[in-house]
C-alpha cells in the first residue's frame, strides 16, 4: 500500500481538516480503550485532546503517557491518517481551549451555546500528543 501512503503535507493538512478522531490508549486489563473525540491539530504541531481528567480515558491517558488517532474520511476515495506518540497532559481552559473546539466543530453560534451550556464539572484537562509515528492511505492515489 505504499503506493497509497500520503506525503508529509497531505497527511498534516488532511489531519488539520475537521474529523472526528477515534483514539486508541492502552490498558493493562484488556484490550485498548477506543473512543470518538474532537481535536485539533496544526500541521508540524501536536494534537490536541479535551476531557475529564477523572474519566476512564483520562485516566488511563495519564497512566499510559501516549495515545494513537485515527481520522478518516468516511465517503470515497476513503482516506485515513493515524497518528501515535507521548502525550503531555495540563489543566484545560475553557475560553483557551473549550470555546475554540467547540466552534471548530460546531461553529460560533452553536460552539458559544455549547460551551455555555455544558457543566464543565469534574477536572478539565487538555491532552497534547507529539506525533511520533504516522500511517496514512489515499486511496484517491489508486485511480492513477
Amino acid at each position: 500500500m505504499s503506493g497509497l501512503a500520503m506525503t508529509q503535507a497531505e497527511r498534516e493538512a488532511f489531519l488539520a481538516d475537521v474529523h472526528v478522531g477515534v483514539i486508541a490508549i492502552e490498558r493493562q486489563d484488556g484490550p485498548p480503550l477506543a473512543v470518538p473525540v474532537w481535536y485539533s491539530y496544526e500541521p508540524g504541531g501536536e494534537v490536541t485532546v479535551l476531557m475529564d481528567g477523572d474519566s476512564v480515558k483520562g485516566r488511563l491517558i495519564e497512566r499510559a503517557g501516549r495515545i494513537s488517532l485515527c481520522a478518516q474520511q468516511e465517503t470515497a476515495p476513503y482516506r485515513y491518517v493515524s497518528v501515535e506518540g507521548p502525550v503531555t497532559v495540563d489543566a484545560s481552559d475553557l475560553e483557551r481551549d473549550t470555546r475554540p473546539m467547540a466552534h471548530r466543530y460546531l461553529g460560533a453560534k452553536n460552539g458559544d451555546r455549547y460551551t455555555d451550556a455544558s457543566g464543565h464539572g469534574g477536572r478539565p484537562i487538555r491532552v497534547r500528543m507529539t506525533p511520533q509515528r504516522w500511517f496514512s492511505v489515499d486511496y484517491a492515489k489508486a485511480r492513477g
